[in-house]
């Protein structure tokens, strides 16, 4: 299992703006270059994050990216579900019924129990303290 390269883009993006302060706009261009994500790559995860609320944008010659919410209130849970939709590591546990096996599987207690630390471990990880 593996995220996409875009929710790990978005990751990278929004510590490196987390790094930068709360308010402090900062180029996308600047993002993309420490950051080493292709530039058309990051305009479209901006505005993903834009829509999910993480990030505010402006353009002009003073725009740029900038974090809407501190640091402490963005979770990794809230980047990844933001640019790849809800977590779910089998289609059984977001709907037993969709199992051939019609919940008499014994993998699946254990499916459930995984999504529900993996989701969990991603909820309690803000990027404060990631910036640490």
């Amino acid at each position: 299992m593996q995220i996409t390269r875009q929710a790990d883009y978005a990751i990278r993006a929004v510590r490196y703006l987390t790094h930068q302060g709360a308010n402090q706009r900062t180029a996308t261009s600047m993002v993309a270059k420490e950051m080493k994500i292709p530039p058309s790559f990051l305009a479209k995860i901006v505005s993903q994050l834009s829509i999910a609320g993480l990030l505010h944008t402006s353009r002009g010659a003073r725009g740029g990216v900038s974090l809407a919410r501190d640091p402490k209130e963005i979770t990794l849970l809230d980047v990844v579900e933001a640019i790849d939709g809800p977590i779910l590591l089998n289609e059984c546990v977001g709907n037993p019924a969709d199992c051939v096996f019609n919940g008499e599987c014994p993998v699946h207690p254990i499916w459930v129990d995984t999504q529900q630390e993996l989701v969990a471990r991603l909820r309690k990880t803000n990027f404060a303290s990631l910036a640490k």
